[in-house]
């Protein structure tokens, strides 16, 4: 195979996998009543504590739009609260809440067990190589 067919399988493999394991890690989302968006928005609180909502988009990578729906259902969950800045009115903060906490505590290990069953098939090297080398397309992919 020539260098361009190689890059191009490259390419369709990458977005294969990707979407893949983004399926597998579902499953385990769907069964806690949660779609991938808010599950990924409840780790990051979890992990990071408090963010302003106008913040989460960019860290999360969803359009900023999506935010304010996502936010909402995850209230109307009881998992998250508003709260306001008390320096700029401006702001609103998402807070996980007591139950959000509770939730993440049981589910976060499992969705760590998830992905460590799915990079099994790699060695510790590899997927450090792994990791380089999507570095190194995200970033060209950037700057292009």
């Amino acid at each position: 195979m020539d260098q361009q067919n190689n890059r191009l399988k490259a390419f369709t493999v990458l977005l294969k996998a990707s979407q893949t394991v983004q399926d597998a890690s579902k499953k385990d989302h769907v069964k806690q009543g949660l779609n991938p968006t808010e599950f990924a928005v409840l780790e990051l609180l979890y992990h990071k504590g408090d963010q302003p909502i106008q913040a989460i988009g960019k860290r999360i990578l969803i359009a900023s739009s999506s935010i304010t729906y996502v936010v909402d259902k995850l209230v109307e969950k009881n998992l998250v609260q508003r709260s306001a800045c008390p320096t700029d009115r401006r702001v609103t903060y998402a807070v996980i809440t007591e139950e959000g906490k509770n939730l993440m505590d049981n589910i976060f290990p499992l969705h760590v067990k998830k992905i460590e069953e799915i990079f099994s098939v790699l060695t510790d090297e590899e997927v450090i190589n792994l990791i380089d080398s999507l570095k190194k397309v995200g970033l060209n992919a950037r700057n292009q």
